[in-house]
């Protein structure tokens, strides 16, 4: 009987701990989920012509997407609100009437993209003005955090979140790491959302120039005063989706580095000298 209560009150203060870390310490609370097929959603067409119509989103990103530098964009959440959520949310309806499994591959992933991402500009307009994605803590169980695992959508039948689109459909059936440039998740830290809607005709310059935006950016990869390489915590969460090596992690960033980053991986190779992982989520809101 003692032991079991010892045990009881052990578990007691480890529950208090993490609870404790969430609300103190949120940044490592994060962990990236695991990439996790759901096999009903393989079915696609590979013959099918058929195109899906993503004009709506673009009118959005046209209209609210803001060019901050090279590779970096804000969204005008503040004017979208007032004036552009029901163009977002008619865009993400109409989506829920398309039969995906009807599609060939490349239309089912510009698609799978773009929904991810105008869910997400809703997400964060439902709970606008927030600080940081974060915040909009919406997702079940005790420790979730942020609006990833909430059931958002319903598709062909199934009820989908964040998380189920990036981590159970587009991730385990493409193997590309270029989702991680693709998808956005509403922070500065992040790579950029696009500016234009991905299209399944011109789908693999789009995310090769998604890559080249974020790696060549500083928030990606960067070297400190020291000479070691601080990188983007998108390269700890998911480090075997860019290469199970190091030699494969250094040649995924070269072949999109500039000319004075790949000289500097390839010095650095066959092993970078990491000295640590940055993330920044503050939201990706454009200031007027």
């Amino acid at each position: 009987m003692l032991q079991s209560r010892w045990n009881m009150v052990s578990m007691m203060r480890v529950s208090i701990f993490m609870v404790l870390v969430l609300l103190l310490c949120p940044g490592v609370a994060y962990s990236a989920p695991d990439a996790d097929l759901w096999p009903d959603w393989q079915a696609h067409d590979p013959h099918s012509m058929e195109k899906v119509d993503h004009s709506a989103w673009q009118n959005v990103l046209d209209r609210y997407l803001v060019a901050v530098e090279p590779g970096v964009t804000a969204f005008d959440y503040a004017s979208a609100k007032s004036g552009g959520y029901g163009a977002i949310s008619g865009y993400i309806a109409s989506m829920t009437q398309v039969g995906v499994d009807d599609l060939n591959r490349d239309q089912q992933f510009a698609y799978w993209v773009n929904l991810y991402n105008a869910l997400t500009v809703q997400v964060v307009l439902d709970h606008y003005p927030v600080t940081s994605i974060r915040d909009i803590n919406i997702s079940p169980g005790l420790f979730s955090s942020g609006p990833w695992g909430k059931k958002l959508i319903t598709v062909e039948g199934r009820t989908l979140s964040l998380d189920d689109i990036e981590h159970r459909i587009l991730r385990p059936i493409w193997h590309d790491p270029r989702i991680h440039y693709a998808v956005n998740c509403a922070s500065i830290g992040c790579p950029a959302l696009a500016p234009k809607a991905y299209d399944a005709d011109m789908l693999y310059a789009q995310l090769d120039q998604a890559a080249k935006g974020f790696i060549n950016h500083p928030r990606s990869v960067r070297r400190n005063g020291d000479g070691a390489f601080v990188l983007s915590q998108l390269y700890d969460w998911y480090r075997d989706d860019f290469g199970k090596s190091d030699a494969d992690f250094i040649s995924h960033l070269t072949r999109y580095a500039g000319p004075e980053l790949a000289a500097q991986l390839k010095a650095d190779a066959p092993r970078l000298d990491i000295s640590g992982y940055e993330y920044d989520w503050t939201l990706n809101a454009a200031t007027k």
